[in-house]
């Protein structure tokens, strides 16, 4: 019976004792390895079996990136403006054992070191330009610390400004400002929008000026064409008419035919002035018919040869 429980026993203290030096290490996990305080070694993801009563698990380090905030601190730019400034920062473990023995904690470091270089940075800088030199900041302040933290085994990967607060009377100057830039911006745009507008205008005035010049100049063409058209219809229908007129009298017969319309216009014309006037003055021969028609006829024939 006593045996039994001396195998109990010895049992018991074999699985403890398994328990304290058995260790599964996790990925993406280091744990730094101390053998009578001293440095033995880093212990990688997975199982391993410590020297009992000489070996112990002094820190435990996750290779995972990291990520925490630093804290909000006051910075004074470099035209004396005062600026509350706080970001986070990202950074890994990449060598356990000199971020175990390299510093105390790491993390408090680096975060007084970004705060540091925060204030150094923004000191170089007017209040205008923080805002707009964020990403150029993020750079200057990861380069300054990674080459800090490069002793300790840890590497800054990113650090990003999260908040820039002026004072409130800062932020009332600046409020004001803008806008009275979009004001003023505005006030520029319409006066632009005028402008064009005006410009617009006046050039439409002259293209309707110069079509309606256009349009006069071909109406006065297209009239004198017409014009020129018509006298020259006229002129030929008149030609033509004296020709016909010519013809006729060389033909047989057309100089007795003259004579008598030339006798027949005489009379109608000194009747019908007879009736339009009642004082009427009559020539001496007006009972010489023959000879005015003589007379008529001389003119004819001095125009041309007649058969």
């Amino acid at each position: 019976m006593e045996v039994w429980i001396v195998l109990l026993i010895a049992a018991l203290l074999f699985f403890i004792l398994l328990a304290r030096t058995a260790v599964v290490v996790p990925q993406q996990s280091a744990y730094v390895i101390e053998r009578l305080g001293r440095f033995s070694g880093t212990l990688e993801p997975g199982f391993h079996v410590l020297t009992p009563f000489f070996d112990v698990i002094r820190y435990r380090h996750t290779l995972k990136e990291q990520a925490f905030e630093i804290p909000e601190q006051v910075c004074i730019t470099r035209d004396n403006v005062q600026v509350a400034v706080d970001g986070i920062l990202y950074l890994k473990v990449l060598n356990a054992e000199r971020a175990s023995y390299g510093i105390a904690d790491y993390r408090y470091a680096i975060a007084q070191l970004a705060q540091t270089a925060m204030r150094s940075e923004i000191g170089k800088i007017v209040l205008d330009k923080t805002f707009e030199e964020r990403t150029f900041i993020n750079n200057q302040l990861v380069t300054e610390l990674d080459k800090a933290s490069e002793a300790w085994g840890i590497k800054v990967l990113r650090y990003e400004i999260k908040n820039i607060t002026p004072p409130r009377d800062v932020l009332a100057a600046m409020e004001k400002q803008m806008r009275a830039e979009r004001e003023k911006r505005a006030a520029i745009l319409t006066s632009e929008g005028v402008r064009d507008s005006n410009i617009n205008t006046a050039e439409g005035e002259k293209q309707k000026t110069i079509k309606e010049s256009e349009a006069r100049k071909q109406q006065q063409i297209n009239e004198a064409e017409g014009q020129a058209a018509a006298i020259l219809s006229v002129a030929s229908a008149t030609a033509e008419g004296i020709r016909r007129v010519a013809e006729s009298i060389e033909s047989p017969g057309g100089f007795q035919a003259v004579q008598l319309r030339v006798a027949e216009q005489y009379i109608t014309q000194f009747g019908n002035l007879a009736k339009q006037s009642t004082t009427l003055i009559i020539p001496s021969t007006l009972s010489d018919v023959s000879g005015v028609l003589a007379s008529a006829m001389n003119v004819i024939k001095s125009a041309g040869p007649h058969t």
